[in-house]
Formats: C-alpha cells, sequence, structure tokens
C-alpha cells in the first residue's frame, strides 16, 4: 500500500501532468521547426524550377508564334497564342484556388498522437486507481 496523503498524490499529479504539457509542447515546437525547414528548402527548389521552366516554356511560345507566323501575320499569330495562354492561365488559376482552400492547416501529427496517448494513459491509471 503507498503511504502518500491524497494531497500529496494531487500535488505530485499537478507536477507531473505541467511537466508533460512542457515536454509536449516542447516535441511540437521541435517538430514544427523541422517541418519549417523542409517547407522553406522545398520552396525554394521549387521556385528554381519554375524559373527554369519559365525560360524553356517562353522559347517553346516563341517558337509556336513563328510557326503560325509562316501562314498567319506575325500579330495574329501572337494575338492567337497569347489568347489561348490567357485561357489556360485562367482554368489554372481555378483550380489552384480551389486546391489552396481544401488544404488542411498543418499540424504537429506526432506531438498530438502522443498527447492524445498521455490523456488516454492519464485516464486508464485514474480509472484504476479509484477501482
Amino acid at each position: 500500500m503507498n503511504d502518500k496523503s491524497t494531497a500529496e498524490l494531487v500535488t505530485e499529479l499537478s507536477r507531473e501532468v505541467s511537466r508533460l504539457v512542457r515536454d509536449e509542447l516542447r516535441l511540437a515546437k521541435l517538430e514544427l521547426a523541422e517541418k519549417g525547414k523542409r517547407a522553406g528548402f522545398g520552396a525554394g527548389m521549387f521556385g528554381a524550377a519554375g524559373l527554369t521552366a519559365f525560360f524553356g516554356g517562353a522559347t517553346l511560345i516563341a517558337a509556336v508564334v513563328m510557326l503560325l507566323a509562316l501562314v498567319l501575320p506575325a500579330w495574329a499569330a501572337a494575338g492567337i497564342v497569347a489568347g489561348v495562354l490567357l485561357i489556360v492561365a485562367a482554368v489554372l488559376g481555378l483550380v489552384g484556388k480551389n486546391q489552396v482552400k481544401k488544404a488542411t492547416p498543418p499540424m504537429p501529427e506526432e506531438a498530438v498522437a502522443s498527447v492524445k496517448a498521455d490523456i488516454d494513459e492519464v485516464r486508464e491509471r485514474a480509472a484504476h486507481h479509484r477501482a
């Protein structure tokens, strides 16, 4: 049998819960910092890829205008290509807007799972201690 009084047990529980909450917050902070670093690097690489693709795409567009200029006046060829590009941009913009709307905010999944497990453990021990 345990010789600690109820007051001592409550004080110890309060101290342990406070420590546990601080530890879980520290874990969440570290997890989010790591995810942030990875996201930043990935975003930089996407930016470089996008810039390179932009130059490649611009060259291809110029080639399409030059090709159409063989059978149409140059101004008409450029107008047709510009119109098609604007339509494509509008469709991509709408699709992107819908995807951003569906995105969920980033969450520290490991920390959340750990906190849930801790809560379940405390509940289980509290129920076992009462019985």
